[in-house]
């Protein structure tokens, strides 16, 4: 007893078993985020990898061909007089970026002669992204548009399956220690690529001809050529799968592996980035609602918001080095939930730049925490004989859920209010944090990231 009539430790326990848990949870992730794992020279080495390496060069290559088929080349279309009608309807030549799981099993099915299973397909794709480029500069946008419409539908086609094989690539390459940090890493190089297309190139395109510009976003293929030779090439499944096992394999797989989780795995692949992608989706349309400019909202949302998103991702590898990616996705996935709060502050607030500075710097690392969390728990759930179909299916999934919920989010706003939406946002992600209560519970062994 404590010596004064009152309740013993031992039985305050007992009789408190939700704090007691609570506590030893807490404890457990003291101890976690100031393990050996954290220090920085196990950091530093988990980044300091060459397929690491890898994984940047090939995150540019995949993200560099993306808004050259899309923004980029409609700002080129817009120069040489293009309606705005034709203009929009050059929307639908990314179409392959969303249905790119319906030839992902040739990519798992098929072995290129040269460099193997995965480094063969994407020398193959980097090398036709670049003559396809160099096609659109050899174009004459003035004299028609069927040709570019036709190379550009090309390039989203090529570029997409890119995507693939390099997602592939990194569920293959990736243990579990790893996969945090390789999400960080690509998406890092991604988004380098897009910053390239979306800013460099128009840049290049007042000071020169936009063909010129092509040909030197051709040149930048190389950089993802560089990766593919410094790429290890995963081992091979004892006996690839025939076409037919490759298109009907990962069904079952994902069945016999995940049981009766499988349904949920895949709810989970849909609804965990939902109130992230909706908040995002009419965030800038917020911004010039309540009266900031349109470049105010571009150099804070396009500048400090890309970058405060990757330094997010890195963050995010470098603690699921040490928390392990189950844990990483129940605090991750909160944080990007509740960082929606700081647009409804920015509501009420009104317009001022520091404060929305601020709001969309948090917002992005939030983000960009979860996005390193969920990437590379998908990536784990991939079986090497299949694994571009399955994380196609997944990332698919994931696009899907934020496109079919955002499409109808204007009409909240309008009826409702900004704040009204907002709460919506983060009650939008209740349903994928409730799933990791069976996809990836809390007390569950660590996957390291």
């Amino acid at each position: 007893g404590d010596g004064g009539g009152g309740v013993s430790r031992r039985a305050t326990r007992r009789r408190t078993p939700g704090l007691a848990y609570a506590g030893a949870g807490y404890g457990a992730l003291r101890r976690e985020l100031w393990s050996p794992a954290m220090r920085a020279p196990a950091i530093l080495a988990a980044f300091a990898q060459r397929k690491m390496v890898a994984m940047l060069l090939l995150g540019f290559a995949s993200g560099l061909p993306y808004l050259l088929s899309g923004d980029t080349l409609k700002l080129w279309l817009r120069d040489v007089g293009s309606d705005v009608k034709t203009i929009g309807a050059f929307a639908l030549v990314t179409l392959p970026y969303a249905i790119k799981v319906l030839w992902a099993p040739l990519v798992d099915r098929f072995v290129p002669p040269l460099l193997g299973r995965r480094r063969g397909w994407l020398l193959g794709c980097q090398l036709a992204i670049a003559a396809v480029l160099v096609g659109i500069a050899g174009s004459r946008p003035d004299d028609g548009l069927t040709a570019v419409a036709a190379l550009a539908l090309a390039l989203a086609f090529l570029s997409a399956t890119q995507d693939v094989v390099a997602d592939a690539w990194r569920a293959d390459v990736l243990d579990e220690r790893e996969a945090g940090v390789g999400v960080a890493v690509f998406v890092g190089g991604y988004r380098s690529g897009l910053l390239v297309a979306a800013a460099l190139a128009p840049i290049l395109a007042v000071r020169m001809p936009w063909a010129t510009v092509y040909l030197a976003m051709a040149g930048l293929m190389v950089i993802g050529m560089v990766g593919t030779a410094l790429a290890p090439e995963p081992a091979i499944p004892a006996s690839p799968p025939t076409l037919s096992q490759a298109v009907v394999g990962p069904a079952r797989d994902l069945r016999a592996r995940l049981g009766y989780r499988l349904p949920i795995v895949l709810l989970f692949a849909l609804t965990y980035k939902l109130g992230d992608q909706l908040a995002g989706n009419l965030a800038g349309t917020f911004l010039q609602d309540i009266g900031f400019t349109k470049d105010a909202i571009g150099a804070i949302r396009g500048g400090i918001g890309l970058a405060a998103s990757v330094g997010g991702v890195f963050l995010g590898g470098a603690i699921i080095v040490a928390l392990g990616i189950p844990r990483a996705l129940w605090i991750f996935g909160a944080l990007q939930a509740l960082s929606n709060l700081g647009y409804l502050a920015l509501a009420e607030i009104g317009p001022r730049h520091d404060v929305m500075a601020a709001v969309v710097v948090v917002e992005n690392i939030c983000g960009g925490l979860g996005t390193a969390a969920f990437l590379g728990f998908l990536l784990k759930q991939c079986d090497p004989r299949y694994s571009a179909t399955e994380f196609a299916l997944f990332t698919s999934l994931m696009a899907l859920g934020g496109i079919a919920l955002s499409a109808g989010s204007g009409a909240l706003p309008v009826r409702y209010g900004w704040s009204t939406f907002f709460l919506v946002s983060i009650a939008a992600s209740l349903p994928g944090l409730l799933c990791l209560i069976r996809v990836a519970p809390w007390s569950s062994p660590p996957q390291r990231g």
